[in-house]
């Protein structure tokens, strides 16, 4: 079944609240870098060119809940979105929702743009969250009337419910889920944005029918965030490529010298049991760059893989990367989430600057490559890569979620054809 879209369904008129992901970067009140505005402008310019009212919800950081704070509100974002698409952006209220929220909401008219205040300022956003805290697992009374007081608000601004923020889609928050539900129980619409469409276009393909051969590119610092997500590749790629300091945890279960390296010691004896299990689909690095301090001290590369006790792995070495890019230039399919090495450091970032190269490489010859979001979509962004990627994802959490297989409310809860 394939998940229905605001293209499938009349936005003439109706009042359609859409949840979009402006969580941007901030500096002195001014948004720094749009790219996530820019990506709901398709979703947002088909609902006012087909005669519709819209009204926007989105987080920004994490506040936690507790109110009103000027320095996270979403005022930035309403005065660039109002630039983007030339026309006024009215914020809701400090409050988010309740009487003044749907006043303006009521004045609306066809055309006109609504933006809500961070809806992590009201605590029943975030609320289903608290459940996993509580001793039973489940929310107490006073919460569930939290909860249920908050989605009430969200869906009454509403005739028709839009998800566009693929990056929170692995939350079942309060405007990702439950504001969706009470539109549908009024006999609404709660459709899929062309972003989160995109999204799952390019990450299901990328899972239910590859193009062979078919490789992983794992990297980051926690082998632990990721041992599902590997379990759950083997059965479906060709190979998995693993650096990053996730790797370091591998190379210890196989009796390699990792020195001061990040290594989680609880996980050295599981990654035995899924080495033995992958065979030759896991390739680990060759060689390592390290350094005996990461403050001050100069980065080395490692003759072969073994390191000094005093030193610690930084990033992937010259022969790994040789080794790395040949496997990638013969796939036909390319998934990658997690850069090779700490990245943010120059003396540090040669690794993943050379797979992002070579993934980009790939493409160019007729490759699908699909970067999983978070710290692989701003390498290779940073990197200017970004245009000659197949795609890459607006929501690393959520992309990860997605690829391991794990339930997904705030995207099953939508209308199917």
């Amino acid at each position: 079944m394939a998940t229905k879209t605001i293209a499938d369904i009349d936005v003439a008129g109706k009042k359609v609240l859409m949840r979009v992901d402006f969580n941007v970067p901030l500096d002195n009140g001014k948004v720094t870098n749009d790219k996530r505005i820019v990506a709901a402008l398709p979703s947002i310019k088909y609902v006012l060119d087909g005669g519709g009212s819209l009204i926007l919800m989105s987080h920004l950081g994490r506040p936690k809940g507790e109110g009103f704070q000027a320095e996270l509100s979403l005022k930035p974002v309403a005065d660039r979105l109002a630039e983007l698409l030339d026309r006024p952006v009215t914020l809701g209220p400090p409050e988010v929702v309740g009487p003044g929220t749907e006043e303006l909401v009521a004045a609306m008219k066809p055309g006109n743009v609504v933006l809500l205040e961070n809806v992590r300022f009201c605590p029943g956003e975030t609320m289903p969250d608290k459940a996993k805290k509580n001793p039973d697992g489940q929310l107490t009374f006073d919460q569930r009337e939290t909860l249920y007081g908050f989605v009430q608000a969200l869906g009454r601004l509403g005739e028709v419910y839009v998800n566009d923020a693929f990056g929170t889609c692995h939350r079942k928050h309060a405007s990702m889920y439950g504001a969706g539900k009470i539109i549908q129980a009024k006999g609404g619409p709660a459709v899929a944005g062309f972003l989160v469409e995109k999204e799952i276009q390019y990450l299901d393909k990328a899972l239910s029918n590859p193009g062979r051969p078919f490789v992983a590119i794992l990297g980051g610092v926690k082998v632990s965030d990721k041992i599902k997500l590997i379990s759950t590749l083997l059965e479906k790629v060709d190979r998995i490529i693993i650096g990053g300091a996730m790797a370091y945890t591998l190379l210890k279960s196989q009796g390699v010298s990792v020195g001061k390296s990040l290594v989680e010691e609880d996980h050295v004896e599981a990654m035995k049991d899924l080495l033995a299990r992958a065979g030759d689909k896991i390739v680990l690095p060759e060689d390592n760059i390290v350094t005996d301090d990461f403050a001050t001290g100069k980065p080395q590369t490692t003759d072969g893989l073994g390191m000094a006790d005093d030193l610690q792995g930084m990033d992937i070495g010259p022969d790994t990367i040789r080794k790395f890019s040949e496997i990638i230039a013969g796939a036909k399919t390319v998934v990658w989430n997690g850069p090779m090495g700490v990245f943010e450091k120059p003396d540090y970032a040669a690794g993943t600057k050379a797979i992002a190269e070579a993934v980009a490489q790939a493409t160019d010859a007729g490759t699908v490559s699909v970067i999983g979001g978070g710290d692989s979509a701003t390498a290779v962004d940073q990197m200017g890569l970004a245009e000659r990627m197949t795609h890459v994802s607006t929501g690393g959490g959520a992309s990860l979620t997605f690829l391991e297989g794990k339930p997904m409310p705030a995207l099953e809860m939508l209308d199917q054809k």
